[in-house]
């Protein structure tokens, strides 16, 4: 089973949906086509090429989400760059408490950051004032982006003209 991208109906990224929940938006006259992959299915009255994009044809408000805190989440959001050294090594990344758990510090956003696990071992249970290792930069919440749930899936090539917007980097989508 494909996927198919779903457009508002300003053409803004909403969400990817299956090819048979697509189908039945295009049916019931909620949805139209704006690109047709190369899929075919016929039967010996009817004949249809599959959608790989489908538009609302009317606006679906939805509200600001948020981006679950996970370490994934994390990484993505430092660009697997440690925040100490600066760093990129994906297959070694951490994520690391600025103010450590035992000295009281939170597991929020605002204090987790994507670290080496040489900064890692070398910053241990201080702050990085403390153990005279300022951050690259500050860790913020980033903003709700479609890109994180979209970027796990292979993108066919015809998604990229409607997912521009997302592939700025990550750091300048942060608030």
């Amino acid at each position: 089973m494909r996927d198919v991208l779903v457009l508002n109906f300003t053409y803004e990224a909403l969400n990817i949906t299956s090819l048979k929940r697509a189908v039945k938006l295009l049916f019931s006259g909620k949805a139209e086509v704006v690109h047709r992959g190369d899929l075919r299915v016929a039967s010996p009255s009817f004949e249809m090429r599959m959608p790989t994009i489908i538009r609302m044809l009317y606006y679906i408000r939805r509200p600001m989400q948020r981006v679950a805190l996970t370490k994934k989440n994390v990484l993505l959001r430092d660009d697997y760059e440690c925040q100490y050294c600066g760093c990129r090594t994906e297959n070694v990344m951490t994520v690391d408490h600025v103010l450590p758990k035992s000295r009281g510090g939170p597991s929020t956003w605002e204090n987790l950051v994507c670290a080496c696990m040489r900064c890692n071992n070398r910053k241990n249970n201080r702050t990085p004032d403390d153990a005279n290792m300022p951050l690259k930069r500050k860790p913020r919440a980033p903003k709700y982006i479609p890109w994180v749930q979209v970027q796990r899936n292979t993108l066919p090539d015809e998604w990229q003209k409607f997912l521009f917007l997302y592939h700025v980097s990550i750091d300048t989508r942060l608030e």
